[in-house]
């Protein structure tokens, strides 16, 4: 993808979603984009988003909204990179990695997401893992599994809720144990309806 295909607004908006993504966790609407790019209506918004669909930037999912795919323009960065998808909500009943809940494909370091791994983005909320430094807004980079060892930090699907905590197994009890110095996260005992998604291999602060 050449740089000079994107005009200078386009690429004001790649910045912007980009930036919103990173900090939200999820896709900006037609009509905040077009409010705080400047625009008082939001059919110029329209507009420039129909152009980076046009351009792959963006694309529908099956539910008809969108999807960011991020762009560099290092063909030597992009190919020590690898697309991971980040994680919206939780949708109730449809699994994590469905096409529903991706907002986009971030360009991850090969030296962190490897490839012979499948992995996802996912934006830690709350204060249950800050002796563990995640905090609220980080990014974690979350290696896909369905199994843990005992000190894992886990992401774990509960009545199609997700939690990050730290995941211990004693015969045929699990504790998901928060690391926090708000002692009002307690510890969750379980028997079974969860699932383990993945083990978090990094936290990526919020900038």
């Amino acid at each position: 993808m050449e740089k000079e295909i994107f005009s200078q607004i386009e690429l004001k908006a790649i910045r912007y979603i980009r930036n919103f993504l990173m900090h939200r966790g999820h896709m900006p609407s037609i009509r905040k984009l077009g409010r705080d790019l400047g625009y008082s209506s939001p059919r110029s918004a329209s507009m420039i988003v129909e152009k980076l669909l046009e351009k792959g930037v963006l694309q529908r999912k099956k539910d008809g909204s969108l999807q960011f795919i991020d762009v560099n323009f290092n063909d030597e960065f992009r190919a020590q990179t690898v697309a991971v998808p980040l994680v919206g909500i939780v949708t109730c009943g449809v699994p994590m990695l469905a096409e529903e809940n991706i907002e986009a494909l971030i360009p991850v370091s090969t030296k962190l997401a490897k490839p012979q791994y499948k992995h996802f983005l996912l934006k830690a909320d709350g204060d249950s893992m800050d002796e563990k430094g995640i905090n609220g807004g980080n990014l974690l980079l979350i290696r896909q599994q369905a199994t843990a060892n005992n000190g894992d930090i886990v992401v774990a699907l509960i009545d199609d809720s997700a939690t990050v905590k730290e995941f211990h197994r004693n015969d045929n009890t699990i504790i998901l144990i928060p690391r926090s110095t708000n002692k009002s996260n307690q510890p969750i005992v379980l028997d079974r309806d969860f699932k383990i998604q993945g083990v978090v291999v990094a936290t990526i602060p919020e900038v």
